[in-house]
């Protein structure tokens, strides 16, 4: 059975080419239209979607204003962000996966510009990610204030408990969708002494990631950067994969480790790809690398953490199921026989704690 759409866009002739290409494909039925987000919620509160396909710019109420009020009420849909405000280095697109959307596209201001095979091929691909995701789950002011005191109580113990760990370390981190929302319950719980710098490869477009960094940096004890080329790696430092090109680690005469910022294939169908990154370190001088996968589509970082391992003393933390928005590539390591652990999101910080050290 075809999956229920639900289109919202302001624009008469732009809902026409969204609504055309969506049921073109025999997996989607556009069900219901919307100019606005409240003729939206109306719908959303009398019926129930696969998924909603939402602008941002809107009269009477814009696309961020509809996932504050379904997230004020508690109504979960699958939304996926479809906006010319969803463009390069746009904050509206963090506000609305921070919000409860689960995935974006970026729509040209031309509604003609829709009609090419690019745009068409990449909306029906993300769709078809969002209708199969885990809806979004949303806690009240009080849970989210005892998650924080928990967390806060949590490295506190972990830091003065934790035991120094001997040998050079690493943290390499693969996520894409779902990630940038799930990442805010990790990076901020890394202590500002973490004994190891992280990689993060995030599957997000050009101009992105940088946003992504700074978000994430005015959250967090550790430093949050997007990769540059050339940056020498430093412990309780956190390097954002550069939305459009690979990272991987180099080492120096000197014996200092270094990003290299690449321009091969896209691999996995992605650019930044995790396996690049983690065949990398196969030469490198890390004693332990802690390689962690996290919520998305598909099977990046399996190939390159199998690659890894035959080399590297690896340890595998795999996000579980009940809480990855996308089961894909933690499932792939699963499946794969190569998770050392599989731990709800909330467990993530704390196992690259106990596993990494914190200086003394």
């Amino acid at each position: 059975m075809a999956k229920k759409i639900l289109v919202v866009d302001d624009s008469a002739l732009m809902r026409r080419v969204l609504c055309d290409i969506i049921n073109s494909d025999t997996r989607f039925q556009v069900a219901d239209k919307a100019t606005n987000g409240l003729e939206a919620f109306d719908l959303i509160s009398r019926n129930t979607y696969d998924a909603v396909v939402l602008d941002v710019n809107m009269p009477k109420m814009n696309g961020l204003d509809l996932l504050r009020k379904l997230r004020k009420y508690r109504i979960s849909v699958r939304i996926m962000m479809a906006s010319t405000d969803t463009r390069e280095g746009a904050q509206t697109t963090l506000d609305a996966l921070e919000l409860g959307a689960l995935d974006f596209i970026h729509k040209p201001d031309n509604a003609a510009d829709c009609r090419v095979d690019t745009f068409r091929e990449n909306l029906l691909r993300i769709l078809s990610v969002v209708v199969e995701s885990r809806p979004p789950v949303y806690e009240t002011p009080e849970q989210q204030e005892q998650k924080t005191q928990t967390n806060r109580r949590m490295v506190d113990i972990l830091q003065r408990n934790t035991a120094k760990i001997p040998g050079k370390k690493l943290v390499a981190i693969a996520s894409s969708t779902g990630g940038p929302k799930a990442l805010q319950d990790v990076i901020p719980k890394l202590p500002a002494g973490l004994d190891a710098p992280v990689l993060l490869v995030q599957h997000m477009p050009k101009g992105f990631t940088a946003s992504l960094a700074d978000r994430l940096n005015a959250l967090s004890e550790v430093t949050v950067k997007e990769a540059a080329d050339g940056m020498t790696l430093e412990s309780g430092t956190v390097y954002i994969a550069k939305g459009g090109q690979h990272m991987n680690v180099r080492t120096s005469p000197g014996g200092q480790y270094t990003i290299r910022l690449s321009d091969e294939p896209n691999r996995e169908g992605v650019k930044p790809c995790a396996n690049y990154m983690y065949e990398s370190l196969m030469d490198s001088g890390f004693d332990n690398i802690v390689c962690v996968v996290m919520t998305g589509m598909g099977a990046d970082g399996t190939e390159g953490i199998r690659n890894l391992e035959s080399k590297k003393k690896v340890h595998v933390i795999a996000q579980d199921q009940a809480t990855s928005t996308v089961y894909g590539m933690p499932k792939s390591v699963v499946s794969a026989g190569l998770a050392d652990q599989v731990v709800p999101l909330d467990k993530i910080a704390q196992e690259i704690i106990l596993r990494v050290g914190v200086k003394a």
